[in-house]
């Protein structure tokens, strides 16, 4: 790169990708007023009409913003039960949420409404986009073009999926272990009824769905078929279902066919100076359990308030390497229940039993709770240190005088959610919010919230309340009161 070219930031924010992940964390960026520009490798969005599953937490943040209506009109509400190696077990009864259900929702249209989102809040998308190469300074990040063009930010976001050519740039290792089992998945119409269809698909890795109009999601193994480089054909799929199932179902028609691999990788580190991480580009991991695009989601969320601060002014020192600590663990806990469900998927004699015993044990309430939890990222607690059990969790959607906890959260700010009518913000209104609401439902006098919905903060001292305010919102503004 020239190294006597401009060096004034035209942007704060570049984004590599825009994907769910890329998307979604420009919206949350430009919350703040933060520039941004989103670069995309393709021309146009993805034509194939993958459905994905929306888990609890990803739908509670879609609440926290505004967003959920925009994707209920989409998709499917499901149960949130079945999730944990594709065992049939129910949801459970009462689990901590507004929003306890699955949201089945094609990946396209979620892409195309979080993409909507972030330009009606002043984000810039360009498609067409290839990142060459990156050069980072003191003041900010050069990011080259395939074309040649350079441009200029504060910072950079990797969120350039699995391939990612940010990571790779940088030099940031991807450990793990590589694809041992590669698996067949697309959708296309059959030519049987769903009774012949239900009475044969019994193996483990073999799943016929239907997503409407007679389309089915298949998905089969693909040990033994073509070339691991070249997409795979419509006689892949028919050869594979006749192998397992002794039938091709009589497929026909695909909208669209894909190979993926049980690969299972997570980033060393999601910060190196002023370039980091997110979504596919830090962690990847097998389909199973659905978690891939929740994750990446979550990343996003946690990660722009934490940016924004930074390049505001107003961040304390350690937030932004908070997203490293916080999604690291995170990230590193679902690359570990996926390798655990997909040994139970395995076809020999050993993870079969190991399975059967599973769905035994799931029978209890307890263990189908714990497990359901996790997948879907509401058991999630955060390490803020000692405190009552609720701190570093997520806070679900609450009733309140006027509206609901959620509807406050919309501006990507923080919360001080304070039945003693007492507390102040101390001088942080411009990125904190206050409500003081003694009718609350809530078994705690005050409650601080981040932006991402998680407890920083329990109980009614001043002081210990603004230690705490400082630790994530920074020092006051010059001039402002309570």
């Amino acid at each position: 790169m020239d190294s006597s070219q401009e060096k004034t930031p035209s942007f704060d924010v570049i984004i590599a990708g825009c994907g769910p992940t890329g998307a979604m964390l420009a919206a949350e960026l430009r919350l703040h007023e933060v520039r941004v520009l989103v670069l995309e490798k393709e021309t146009e969005p993805a034509p194939y009409v993958r459905i994905v599953g929306l888990h609890i937490r990803s739908i509670e943040l879609m609440a926290m913003r505004g967003l959920l209506d925009r994707l209920l009109a989409h998709g499917r509400q499901r149960p949130a039960g079945g999730f944990f190696a594709a065992i049939p077990t129910p949801a459970p009864e009462g689990l901590d949420s507004a929003h306890a259900y699955l949201l089945g929702i094609p990946q396209p249209v979620i892409v195309r409404l979080l993409e909507e989102h972030a330009i009606e809040l002043g984000a810039q998308v360009r498609r067409g986009c290839v990142v060459a190469g990156v050069e980072q300074d003191d003041e900010g990040v050069t990011v080259e073009l395939a074309d040649g063009e350079q441009l200029r930010s504060r910072y950079l976001v990797g969120c350039d999926g699995a391939r990612s050519t940010v990571r790779k740039l940088l030099g940031v290792g991807f450990p793990g272990e590589p694809s041992r089992n590669d698996t067949l998945h697309g959708e296309m119409e059959v030519g049987v009824p769903p009774e012949e269809i239900a009475a044969k698909v019994s193996h483990r890795r073999l799943q016929l769905r239907p997503v409407g109009g007679g389309v089915y999601t298949v998905v089969v193994p693909a040990a033994g078929v073509g070339d691991r480089a070249e997409p795979p054909t419509l006689e892949d799929f028919r050869q594979q279902l006749r192998a397992v199932a002794g039938t091709d179902f009589g497929v026909h028609s695909p909208r669209w066919l894909s190979r993926f691999g049980d690969a299972t990788r997570l980033a060393e580190r999601y910060r190196t100076g002023r370039v980091l991480l997110a979504g596919d580009a830090a962690h990847i991991h097998p389909p199973t359990g659905g978690q891939g695009l929740n994750l990446g989601i979550q990343d996003a969320v946690n990660l722009g308030w934490k940016l924004a601060g930074q390049i505001r002014g107003w961040a304390p020192e350690p937030l932004l390497d908070t997203y490293h600590a916080e999604r690291h663990p995170v990230a590193e806990d679902v690359l570990d229940n996926t390798r655990a469900q997909m040994e139970l998927s395995a076809a020999g004699p050993g993870p079969q039993a190991v399975r059967r015993l599973l769905t035994e044990l799931m029978k209890f309430d307890e263990v189908n709770r714990y497990l359901i939890e996790k997948i879907t990222a509401i058991d999630l607690r955060y390490d803020f240190g000692a405190g009552p059990d609720l701190l570093g969790r997520r806070l679900r959607d609450l009733d309140l005088e006027q509206g609901r906890v959620y509807d406050r959260l919309h501006r990507g700010r923080g919360l001080l959610l304070d039945r003693t009518e007492r507390l102040t913000v101390g001088g942080r209104s411009d990125r904190v919010d206050y409500l003081a609401d003694p009718l609350a439902v809530l078994d705690v006098p005050g409650i601080l919230l981040r932006p991402d919905g998680y407890v920083a903060w329990i109980g009614d001292d001043q002081q210990d309340l603004d230690d705490h305010l400082s630790r994530w919102f920074g020092t006051p503004a010059t001039g402002q009161r309570g």
